[in-house]
């Protein structure tokens, strides 16, 4: 039986939801899993390559890269606004969605075409424009498909099957680099194809019912009226200074692959344990986030980013603990910040304002990573990857403590 909040919305979805475990879920949710991790398989076989293609073989400096990341990371938040404001004013949540999956496919296509870092970034920047479009109307789909005491356990499925395709995709772009001659070309080339497939499966498999003909004769409220959600407010300013101190992923491989000494040919496999661990806890932590409170977790899962920076800041010898402990401290806090935070999110908006409340939180948080990714990788150039890394953990502990005084995050939490 489907938990949803609209039997309309699942009886018009032809992907039934599947059996086992993930049946409590509406099929809305399982095939737009199924979408996402194809997506994701395209998306990180470019993403496991890029840091060693952009500074060992183009030549970027550490604070041109921090710039890059942090374009990857927020750079098109504006981006994020306008989609979800199309896809309300619309209710075409899926249309807009598909838009963003189409344009990230043929810049996959288009990286086979530019050779210096700046003509890279350009694309990226496209890339990265239709994951903008596409990330905020893709989980207002999700909310609108579960009760709110279910959003947790919805987004956890979605981020598993997700994080399948981000396990999947590093292990991909390392088989491609072991057996191609030019192997970042045939990455390349692989991921627009996988990219392809997943715009054809959303088209295919993902339905969305029409918005009820009342919520159609209602006038639209207008965007700030979302100003006036407190809970709202609290999210964003808590995520945004939490946003401040991430470290991104591709930094803390860069100095992970530093620490073991590995050769470019085995660095697409260090996502591979993130990958894995956040695949095993996603569904199991959202589950507990509806239970004990989505804040409570969204701040533990920055605790083990914390644990992370400290890893690779301690005097540890080259070995198990960095290889196991690093990635390991990554999934877990993947798993507890990115669906657990648009969970906390979601009952807090009305249905018809629904994906514009969800990009205004995602660009929030998308704008202090993006400084922050600046600012790291400026850190770095001037002080080294040592210091930049310890300054970014004791402003991650300075911000984990005052919101968890203030309690920035109970907004989220189930009563």
């Amino acid at each position: 039986m489907y938990l949803s909040t609209s039997r309309a919305a699942d009886a018009s979805a032809d992907t039934p939801a599947p059996e086992g475990p993930l049946r409590a879920v509406p099929g809305t949710v399982f095939a737009l899993g199924l979408v996402s991790l194809v997506t994701d398989v395209s998306a990180e076989m470019v993403t496991a390559v890029l840091p060693l293609y952009l500074m060992a073989g183009l030549g970027m400096s550490p604070l041109a890269f921090g710039a890059l990341d942090g374009l990857h990371q927020g750079a098109t938040a504006l981006l994020r606004l306008v989609g979800g404001r199309i896809s309300d004013r619309t209710r075409r949540h899926k249309l807009v969605a598909g838009t963003g999956y189409a344009l990230s496919a043929a810049c996959k296509a288009a990286l086979l075409a530019v050779t210096t870092p700046w003509s890279v970034a350009a694309v990226l920047a496209a890339d990265r424009t239709g994951k903008g479009l596409r990330t905020a109307p893709r989980d207002a789909l999700i909310s609108l498909s579960v009760p709110p005491g279910m959003q947790g356990r919805a987004f956890g499925v979605h981020r598993a099957l997700d994080t399948a395709g981000a396990l999947l995709g590093p292990l991909a772009a390392f088989g491609v680099l072991w057996v191609a001659v030019d192997g970042y070309a045939a990455v390349f080339t692989v991921s627009a194809c996988v990219a392809v497939l997943g715009v054809v499966m959303l088209a295919l498999f993902v339905r969305e019912a029409p918005a009820p003909a009342a919520a159609r004769a209602r006038a639209q409220p207008p965007v700030r009226s979302l100003l006036r959600t407190a809970g709202l407010r609290r999210l964003c300013l808590t995520s945004a200074a939490l946003g401040l101190f991430t470290v991104g992923d591709a930094f803390l491989y860069l100095l992970l692959q530093r620490r073991l000494d590995l050769s470019a040919v085995w660095f697409p496999l260090l996502p591979v344990g993130t990958a894995a661990v956040f695949l095993l806890a996603a569904v199991p932590v959202g589950r507990f986030a509806d239970r004990v409170g989505r804040g409570r977790v969204f701040l533990g899962g920055h605790a083990a980013l914390l644990g992370a920076c400290l890893l690779l800041l301690a005097p540890l010898p080259a070995g198990a603990l960095l290889v196991v402990g690093v990635p390991a401290a990554l999934g877990l806090f993947y798993a507890a910040t990115d669906g657990v935070l648009m969970a906390a999110a979601g009952p807090l908006l009305p249905p018809e304002l629904r994906t514009t409340g969800l990009a205004v939180l995602q660009t929030a948080q998308a704008l202090a990573r993006f400084a922050g990714s600046l600012l790291f990788g400026a850190a770095w150039t001037m002080w080294g990857p040592g210091p930049a890394l310890g300054v970014a953990a004791v402003g991650l502990l300075l911000s984990l403590a005052a919101v968890s005084v203030s309690g920035g995050l109970r907004a989220g939490d189930p009563s």
